[in-house]
């Protein structure tokens, strides 16, 4: 891989990861336009999840104040119920929403992590890479959130979230290990059915994603240093550089549109691309 197929997933990867339109779909399509690797699976999806630290970046220095606060607030007053021995639901209750919403990440994180571990060889795999599935979850997803959209109250703000809301979202994230499904599509729209409003779904699911991608990302970083060569690893870490800086201007886009307009923009090109893929497919112009 040289530095311009690199630049070239950095901006895809950073414009599709907070988008709810599947960034898989769409690096999948630029892998193979730009060719790289000779379409090794293996190496592929190395490289995207590389590439995803890049985006990472992005919602660290994004939500760095919440971050902070979240994760000072889980420690110290944890830290304090643990001195006291007093570690119980009632205490827990009591913790601030800034420490409860530490556990609620926490929580929210088991499925992904659950199902990426018992489904590893499979998501590393040329399924994860078929146009048929990709193009199908792209539909379905679509599909889910029209539901999400007019059956969720949209009343609740992230301070309000339990245990069953982050169990809801957290499931709905593991629909992201499926190609086309989108981490921030499955992500909102697992929000929005918990009763979320749509800035505080798309919040959460930015703060939700930093366990996953930061362990899967660390993961597949230790084995692309074995699969990919010194040329490969200096152009992913431009690509990731380029994927961070999009991807910061995709999270302001994405929560200054969601604070007026519903998602059904985002609905309809997931549609429209998903079905002109299936039809394409079908017609023999591209490969699955």
């Amino acid at each position: 891989m040289n530095i311009w197929q690199a630049i070239i997933l950095g901006i895809v990867q950073g414009l599709t990861e907070f988008i709810p339109i599947s960034s898989t779909a769409h690096l999948v399509f630029a892998s193979r336009w730009t060719n790289i690797y000779n379409q090794d699976p293996q190496k592929i999806t190395a490289t995207m999840a590389v590439i995803q630290l890049g985006t990472l970046f992005a919602v660290f220095i994004y939500f760095a104040s919440d971050i902070w606060n979240i994760t000072r607030s889980f420690l110290v007053e944890n830290w304090s119920l643990v001195r006291e021995g007093n570690l119980n639901r009632e205490r827990l209750s009591k913790l601030s929403s800034d420490a409860w919403l530490g556990w609620v990440i926490i929580i929210g994180s088991v499925p992904i992590g659950v199902f990426g571990i018992v489904f590893k060889e499979v998501i590393e795999g040329p399924l994860t890479k078929n146009l048929w599935l990709i193009a199908s979850m792209m539909i379905v997803i679509a599909i889910l959130l029209v539901f999400a959209e007019v059956f969720g109250s949209r009343s609740k703000g992230m301070e309000e979230l339990g245990v069953k809301e982050a169990l809801i979202i957290g499931f709905a994230q593991a629909l992201a290990l499926i190609p086309g499904a989108s981490r921030s599509g499955s992500t909102i729209m697992g929000g929005l059915f918990a009763g979320l409003k749509r800035e505080a779904a798309a919040r959460f699911s930015f703060l939700l994603m930093i366990p996953a991608i930061t362990l899967s990302g660390l993961l597949e970083l230790r084995e692309a240093i074995y699969l990919l060569s010194q040329d490969d690893i200096l152009a992913l870490v431009v690509g990731s550089v380029v994927a961070g800086v999009t991807g910061y201007a995709s999270i302001w886009f994405l929560l200054a549109f969601l604070r007026k307009y519903s998602t059904f923009i985002f609905i309809a090109y997931r549609i429209v691309v998903g079905f002109v893929i299936l039809v394409m497919l079908w017609k023999g112009v591209i490969l699955p």
